[in-house]
């Protein structure tokens, strides 16, 4: 299969890991929105949200955790750097998805951003890999806090 973000999950492209379990990868995005811009995914290859089989009661729970999770993650956007966040899925070519692999933008907004609310990635940019790592770090911790609290996994 030539899904880049199935490349990810295998370890073939490497990735800036915030979350990971036995059923979802949530990383940092190569091409962010904002800083802290993470891409939530499960790690069964559903091409689009439309795709999640519903017949089987181990892909049911596999995309509540998922869907979970994505809140979970703008959560830790919140209490460790953000005003607010942004949850962007899209759905088959014509709604914009590019990549062919479930998967849920959790897009960092802040009351002083410099740019409007857009899907146009690139906007920006870490200073460098230490900066990078650094909101991984936050997010990472924030994550647990909230999974501690929660208990719900």
């Amino acid at each position: 299969m030539d899904c880049v973000f199935c490349k990810i999950i295998n370890g073939e492209i490497p990735s800036v890991k915030v979350y990971e379990n036995d059923h979802i990868l949530a990383f940092l995005d190569i091409n962010p929105m904002e800083k802290g811009h993470v891409l939530v995914i499960p790690k069964q290859h559903w091409p689009s949200l439309p795709e999640v089989p519903v017949d089987d009661s181990s892909d049911v729970a596999m995309a509540e955790e998922l869907y979970y999770m994505v809140r979970v993650i703008a959560k830790a956007c919140i209490r460790s750097f953000a005003d607010g966040a942004n949850i962007l899925q899209c759905n088959g070519e014509a709604a914009g998805q590019t990549v062919f692999h479930l998967h849920f933008h959790v897009i960092p907004r802040c009351k002083d951003s410099s740019h409007p609310l857009s899907f146009d990635s690139g906007h920006a940019h870490y200073d460098s890999d230490e900066e990078r790592a650094q909101y991984a770090e936050k997010l990472r911790t924030a994550i647990a806090k909230i999974l501690a609290e929660e208990k719900v996994l």
